[in-house]
């Protein structure tokens, strides 16, 4: 039993030292395969690494005889580049050297020709005082000579030539002018109403003046008091006058009457209810024709105070005009003309429109109508081209072209047949200041103001007016009578020179 223990024990350790043995030497064997196949690997690896080292040379020559020729060829345009501005600068030298030589050639020339200048200056000088010395006369008075002759010798063909420029030009304008104005009279045509400064109110019965003047005259005392207007109470039947300047005040009078018939109880209380009631009709009334007036031309956004005032012109006259009737047809002939022109029809409608616009408060502002016009209408916010309308329309030369336009639509408006009307004494008046006016220049023998007032014939003295100097007058009186006097549409100038000589055979 011990022995086959001990025998199972040597065979196991056997085993165990076989098994080593073998496994070392497999792992020996192994071992082996590994190195040569290493060695091999790394054989492999030095070769293609001479062969990358010997690529990589080659490629470095090949960059560097690259590199090499093309250094050339840079360093060959660089030394053609170089020959050429060599050359190129030695052109500049010599054209910088021919420029400095022709420059002190030309000053040269150029103190020579000053020198020649000074000397021709200086024998001028002396050639002038001899020839004063021998004529007797300096520089200007031989000017003022020369001219004197020369004007002596063509005036008359001068004044042809002016003459007729002056007929050539003003003909053509004037015919273009015309027909702008024909255009836009012949497209629009207001209707006119004269007026009056007195109004008529019907009486149903001549019992009702008595009622109206009252228990001793207190009634129309009352009216007249409250109203500012005077009643005239004549024999005409059933009719009462009432006058006034003011036609807003004789509107409250008249309303007012009328309120007081129908009632019929005339008494200081009633009548003083009755004119404040017609006053507040009267106001909306205006406000009623302000609103009319602005809507018929088409205008938007105004200020209710400014077309309050605007309502008033239906009250105000001029020359017997109505001054809102005019202001509508002003606007209308005036948006006409510009629409002929080009030009902005709504600003043309403006300014014609608001033109007069002053005359609504005249009565009760300081001031002229076109100033009180301007600042109404600056007050407002309006544009200074359509508030120098209020002046513009009143000058010579206006400065802005719309109220060119809205003075030649004012002067439209105004000749109108039958638009204005003067009285006797106006009348009167106005042709005697015209005929003083145009008799205020020296060399004038006679005037004589006709075609009521559109006319003035001036007849001057032959011996001490010549014909440029009658053409000089004229345009002098014309302008004269621009500047000082007043007056709706254009006055013509005629200067008359005639001479005659009579004698008798015997």
């Amino acid at each position: 039993m011990i022995f086959l223990i001990l025998m199972a024990l040597l065979g196991v350790i056997l085993g165990i030292g076989l098994g080593y043995l073998l496994r070392k030497k497999l792992a020996q064997a192994q071992a082996n395969s590994l190195e040569a196949k290493a060695e091999k690997i790394l054989n492999e690896a030095k070769l293609k690494q001479q062969e990358a080292l010997l690529q990589a040379r080659d490629k470095a020559f090949k960059i560097i005889d690259d590199a090499k020729k093309e250094e050339e060829t840079i360093k060959q345009e660089l030394r053609a580049e170089k020959q050429r501005l060599e050359k190129r600068e030695n052109v500049f030298d010599q054209k910088l050297l021919e420029i400095e030589s022709e420059r002190q050639k030309l000053q040269t020339q150029t103190e020579k020709i000053t020198t020649i200048k000074t000397e021709l200056e200086v024998r001028r000088e002396e050639a002038i005082k001899k020839l004063e010395a021998l004529a007797r006369l300096n520089r200007e008075q031989a000017k003022d000579e020369l001219l004197a002759r020369v004007e002596v010798k063509i005036k008359e063909d001068l004044m042809n030539r002016v003459l007729k420029l002056e007929k050539e030009s003003s003909e053509y304008y004037e015919t273009k002018a015309k027909n702008i104005i024909l255009s836009a009279m012949q497209r629009y045509a207001g209707s006119h109403s004269s007026e009056n400064t007195t109004t008529l109110v019907d009486l149903p019965n001549d019992e009702m003046k008595g009622r109206i003047i009252g228990k001793e005259g207190r009634n129309i005392k009352t009216i007249e008091k409250l109203t500012g207007c005077e009643l005239i109470v004549d024999e005409t039947p059933n009719v009462i006058t009432i006058s006034g300047f003011s036609p807003v005040r004789r509107q409250v009078a008249r309303l007012a009457l009328e309120k007081l018939i129908a009632d019929g109880r005339i008494q200081p209380a009633r009548i003083e209810e009755f004119v404040e009631a017609a006053k507040v009709d009267l106001s909306t009334d205006i406000r009623k024709a302000g609103e009319e007036a602005v809507h018929q031309l088409g205008f938007t956004g105004l200020d209710p105070k400014l077309v309050q005032i605007v309502g008033r012109l239906k009250y105000r006259t001029s020359y017997g005009q109505n001054v809102l009737l005019h202001s509508i047809e002003v606007a209308q002939v005036a948006g006409i003309m510009a629409a002929e022109l080009g030009l902005d029809v709504t600003l043309a409608k403006k300014c014609g429109f608001f033109h007069d616009i002053g005359k609504a408060v005249d009565h009760d502002t300081q001031g002229s109508h076109p100033q009180i016009g301007y600042q109404i209408m600056k007050k407002f916010g309006f544009d200074e081209e359509i508030a120098y309308a209020c002046i513009g329309h009143h000058e010579d030369k206006p400065i802005y072209l719309s109220s060119v336009i809205a003075k030649a639509a004012d002067a439209v408006s105004g000749a109108r047949f039958g638009a204005r009307r003067d009285t006797y004494e106006q009348y009167i008046n106005r042709l005697e200041d015209l005929e003083k006016v145009a008799s205020s220049f020296p060399g004038i023998d006679k005037v004589y103001a006709i075609a009521a007032g559109r006319e003035v014939r001036v007849f001057v003295k032959p011996e001490e007016t010549d014909d440029l100097s009658a053409h000089n007058l004229a345009r002098e009186v014309a302008k004269k009578i621009e500047q000082e006097l007043q007056y709706p549409g254009e006055i013509r100038v005629t200067v008359i020179r005639e001479k005659r000589v009579i004698e008798y055979a015997r």
